[in-house]
């Protein structure tokens, strides 16, 4: 067995086949051991140096003695120097940094492997003075990338938290028109970052016209608000507007109706939707503005109308007036039918996954004091972001779910994109209520809905006790519902234009390396209307076997990014498994900055 394990592993030097994984990736580890790797190990250290001596001293007497024997006592060692210490530095030629920093992506535990013979330990010790050929880690700031060389293989671009964080996905989705003819609007929630100051005073403003927007929603859909006289009807013409300056709402109790609050409204969004038109451009128009005092006002009969239940008081010429308006603005907002009408927006850590520290509400001074202390350094450091909560999605039995859509990118020049065809749906713990705002009915994060599976009693019977379903699950569902057609036709195309969209804007800052390769997870919801729109997109995507579905499509595709990156180079007519080349763009050349003689010859002309 000794004899055989030397060979092995000098065919494996002279292939180049040695790998390294940090992290809990049991799959990745069986799978290159069948292609013939040799895994070089992290070790654990020994408590007591004297065992790890111990262990070079019989690797290096491995000429003398019964071959069985030899076995034996190394893989006693062995073992007694896994049970304790702490990881130790891989050497001399690191690649990797000695030290791993604690990973706050994944709360994954390292899964025991079988090496029932302990031959995969004895190789690893043969070639812990080798260069690993392929690293598979679970953050790139583990990766030494200045001592890499160009034929070692990584699973990690760097710079991609250009669109792997929410406050880079939010800077720089919005340059998409400069890159594509797409409108990020279409797929991606309108979202601020409230540490600039001027996006804090376009997310306030925009506050502001959703409320204007959600009363004139809220207008045609209460059955039960009052009709106002004759005398109290409005013009159905849009261009004889009141000046807002003379337009005076007032209070009244909480059981009546909010007077003129309607007319406001109107007035606010007829002056945006003409702005909207480019109308203010050559002057033909005026808008009068509303000041501050006049904001807090209208925003506090807002809360008063939503919150309190008062009712609004307006003619049926504005009901008509309200409907007409509406529909000339969803001509100009493509997000008009997701914002829904109780203005819910949701307050993120720029840089933060797993549902830690989100905050979803629906009140303008609870965003800007829970992120408008964003001049200190410490929350500045945060990059708080807020983002449009999407208040109208598609609902299975009545409960909001998310997708996790894996995509492979393996060169950032050309830029080429591999959409994997399998995914899976996470569900809330209880149902959809945008009366209550709290994380069990609205985050569908698994980190955050393990903590309310204890309390299944709002549950939906048909809801999977693990809270997950795969994608084939969720066409069944959508057949049975009427809308067979709506995955393969809308979502699964909105879903592969809203990646490649969110990588060709982001494509000129990441740093791109021939030899790397990166598996991301984006997470998805769906509108009423089946429209997918993206949240965020991570970077080492959880491989944790949470459920059954999850243990089996984790599995999958990882054996199916080791198809694409090591099998297609020797076999480039191999299975891609579930993998789809989605994107390839022309190659472009990367312009010379040194060394042109940037001289202009010439003659003066004479007269």
């Amino acid at each position: 067995q000794l004899r055989r394990a030397k060979l092995h592993v000098k065919r494996a030097i002279k292939e180049k086949k040695i790998f390294t994984v940090q992290g809990p990736y049991p799959v990745i580890r069986r799978l290159l051991w069948a292609r013939g790797w040799v895994e070089r190990k992290l070790h654990r250290a020994s408590s007591q140096p004297q065992q790890q001596r111990g262990i070079q001293k019989k690797l290096q007497k491995e000429e003398v003695g019964d071959g069985a024997k030899q076995w034996e006592a190394v893989l006693d060692l062995h073992s007694e120097a896994a049970r304790c210490g702490k990881q130790q530095p891989l050497g001399t030629t690191e690649t990797l940094h000695a030290q791993w920093p604690p990973q706050e992506e994944e709360e994954e535990q390292e899964q025991c492997i079988e090496d029932l013979d302990g031959k995969h330990d004895l190789m690893s010790h043969l070639v812990q003075d080798q260069v690993p050929y392929f690293i598979w880690t679970n953050h790139c700031s583990t990766i030494n990338w200045q001592l890499l060389r160009q034929d070692q293989v990584v699973n990690h671009y760097t710079r991609v938290d250009a669109f792997a964080t929410k406050d880079g996905l939010c800077r720089n989705l919005r340059n998409l028109p400069w890159f594509a003819q797409a409108d990020p609007d279409s797929f991606f929630p309108r979202c601020y970052r409230l540490r600039d100051v001027d996006e804090r005073q376009a997310f306030i403003e925009d506050f502001r016209l959703t409320a204007a927007r959600s009363l004139l929603k809220m207008a045609l859909q209460r059955p039960g608000d009052t009709l106002a006289g004759p005398a109290q009807q409005r013009p159905k013409s849009s261009k004889q507007l009141v000046p807002m300056s003379q337009i005076h709402y007032s209070m009244t109790p909480t059981a009546g109706p909010v007077s003129s609050l309607v007319e406001v409204a109107l007035q606010i969004c007829g002056q945006h939707l003409a702005i909207l038109r480019h109308q203010d451009i050559d002057g033909d128009l005026t808008f009068p503005r509303m000041t501050g005092t006049n904001w807090d006002h209208f925003i506090q009969d807002y809360y008063r109308v939503v919150h309190e239940g008062a009712g609004l008081a307006l003619s049926r010429a504005q009901t008509e007036q309200c409907r007409t308006l509406l529909q000339c603005l969803a001509e100009h907002l493509p997000q008009l039918g997701m914002e829904g009408d109780h203005n819910v927006w949701i307050l993120k850590p720029g840089a933060k996954s797993r549902g830690r520290g989100i905050v979803c509400t629906d009140r303008l001074e609870e965003v800007l004091r829970l992120g408008g202390c964003c001049t200190a350094p410490l929350a500045q450091a945060n990059r708080w972001v807020v983002q449009k909560y999407l208040e109208r999605p598609l609902l299975i039995f009545g409960t909001k779910f998310d997708v996790r859509q894996w995509f492979l990118v393996t060169d950032w020049n050309p830029l080429t994109v591999w959409f994997y065809r399998e995914s899976y749906l996470r569900f809330c713990s209880r149902p959809f209520s945008l009366r209550c705002l709290e994380h069990s009915g609205h985050l569908c994060n698994v980190s955050i809905q393990k903590q309310f599976r204890a309390a299944q009693s709002q549950q939906h019977p048909q809801l999977p006790p693990d809270l997950i379903w795969s994608c084939h699950q969720f066409q069944s569902y959508l057949a049975q519902a009427g809308q067979a057609g709506a995955w393969h036709e809308v979502m699964v195309p909105g879903m592969k234009a809203a990646v490649v969209g969110a990588l060709r804007s982001t494509q000129h800052l990441v740093g791109s390396r021939k030899s790397s390769f990166e598996l991301y997870g984006a997470d998805f919801l769906f509108g009423e209307d089946c429209q997918p729109w993206l949240l965020e997109i991570n970077t080492s995507p959880t491989m944790a076997p949470s459920s059954a579905v999850t243990s089996r499509l984790c599995a999958r595709v990882q054996r199916d990014t080791l198809r694409v990156v090591i099998d297609r180079k020797n076999d480039p007519a191999c299975s891609t498994g579930a993998f789809e080349l989605i994107y390839k763009e022309a190659a472009v050349p990367t312009p010379l900055s040194m060394g042109l003689k940037l001289m202009v010859e010439g003659r003066s002309l004479r007269k």
